[in-house]
């Protein structure tokens, strides 16, 4: 029935609640600011691989497991912790969060052996789930004119972090060794909590049953609604193969092709800012011609760019290319899948934002995994090949999933 995922998502605060006052820009800076800080300690190590490796002497598939517990981490968090907001006072939630991602990048900076540092990204991940509260709580506060202004500027941080995290990682990792990226984002964090602290407002839960029928509606949510099972499958797949490359790019331009350090690497993060660039775009089209026109184009920009470098990639403008068309077409489709997501059940989003973040980052660890061993077996090609495998998946599924019922 249509009102079933509705009828059985958590209550709701009150429609008749008085009106959200105008949010100060400082405070949504801050918060955009705090996306892109925290999301970044996700993505810190994958510049810093092969000097990770280099350090525990241990082979490169083996090194790609600390960018892999990272990602299963910030699964769990996506899946466990995340439908939490909707419970507990969410500033409370996020500043416990932030001591404990402080906490576990120390730990890793310090790690005295390979399984210490892979446990340590594994806490790593599951503490980083902030942006993901943060998110929720801004459309929340905001008043209803300025609510997609204010997520998407704040969605914005969460894009540049993703990007600028490699940058900083590969250089800082180059000329200061890897073991000083994870101490400096340790400061971050902490120095972060105390601005969070001071400025974030309170924002009190709106759910009222407990943690058992939370958990309860995203299984009914997921298994109800067609549209979200394609979206989360397309997100998931898309980012497998985002991470396919992501993970191995470090090893690649450190071989015989190249010759470069983690700072190159890193600088390869920069050159995606296109995907951050191509976000507002995506939007606006996907607004006019549907979310179902972007993913298709989002999705097909992925499968070229895997052509190109598996074609072009031991030239520098070639995988230049690549890396733009990778980025440009995996943000674009990300976003027409949030917006995709977001109207399905208005009552509901966190909790679709739940079922969807947590099959995109389950992903993003599959793609990791299996990054490595292509790389391991296969070199190069293999990676290219497993990444355009992932991106043509995500095309079909977009193409073909749930449309017969639907229609």
């Amino acid at each position: 029935m249509p009102d079933t995922p509705a009828a059985t998502a958590a209550p709701v605060a009150s429609p008749t609640a008085p009106a959200a006052p105008r949010l100060p820009n400082s405070l949504v800076w801050l918060m955009a600011l705090a996306c892109g800080l925290v999301v970044a300690n996700i993505y810190y190590n994958q510049p810093l691989l092969a000097a990770i490796g280099r350090t525990f002497q241990v082979r490169a598939g083996r090194a790609t497991l600390v960018a892999t517990a990272t990602q299963v981490g910030y699964t769990l968090s996506m899946l466990f912790v995340v439908p939490l907001g909707d419970m507990l006072e969410r500033k409370r939630l996020m500043l416990l969060l932030m001591l404990g991602v402080s906490a576990c990048l120390a730990l890793a900076a310090w790690a005295p052996t390979f399984a210490v540092l892979a446990g340590a990204s594994l806490l790593v991940g599951l503490c980083s789930a902030v942006p993901q509260l943060l998110l929720p709580m801004a459309a929340h506060l905001a008043p209803a004119a300025d609510r997609g202004r204010i997520v998407g500027r704040i969605m914005s941080g969460l894009l540049i972090g993703i990007l600028a995290s490699r940058t900083l990682s590969g250089y800082v990792g180059a000329h200061l060794g890897w073991r000083v990226m994870f101490e400096i984002a340790a400061g971050l964090m902490l120095a972060l909590l105390g601005l969070l602290a001071w400025r974030l407002p309170r924002d009190q839960p709106q759910f009222a049953g407990s943690y058992g029928s939370l958990m309860k509606s995203l299984l009914t949510l997921t298994a109800t609604l067609p549209a979200l099972r394609r979206s989360a499958l397309v997100g998931g797949l898309l980012f497998a193969s985002f991470s396919v490359f992501w993970t191995t790019l470090a090893f690649y331009l450190e071989g015989p092709a190249y010759g470069y350090g983690s700072d190159v690497a890193g600088f390869f993060g920069l050159i995606g800012a296109a995907g951050a660039l191509a976000a507002p775009l995506a939007g606006r089209t996907a607004d006019r011609r549907g979310s179902a026109f972007i993913i298709g184009v989002g999705t097909l920009l992925a499968l070229v760019a895997f052509g190109v470098m598996g074609l072009g990639g031991g030239w520098l403008a070639g995988l230049v290319v690549g890396v733009i068309l990778l980025d440009v077409g995996v943000q674009a489709a990300h976003i027409a899948n949030q917006t995709q997501v977001f109207s399905l059940v208005p009552e509901a989003r966190s909790r679709l934002n739940t079922v969807y973040m947590t099959s995109y980052f389950t992903g993003g660890s599959l793609g990791s995994v299996v990054g490595g061993l292509a790389w391991m077996h296969f070199g190069w090609a293999g990676v290219c090949l497993a990444g355009a495998a992932f991106a043509a998946g995500a095309w079909l599924v977009s193409r073909f999933y749930g449309r017969a019922s639907a229609a």
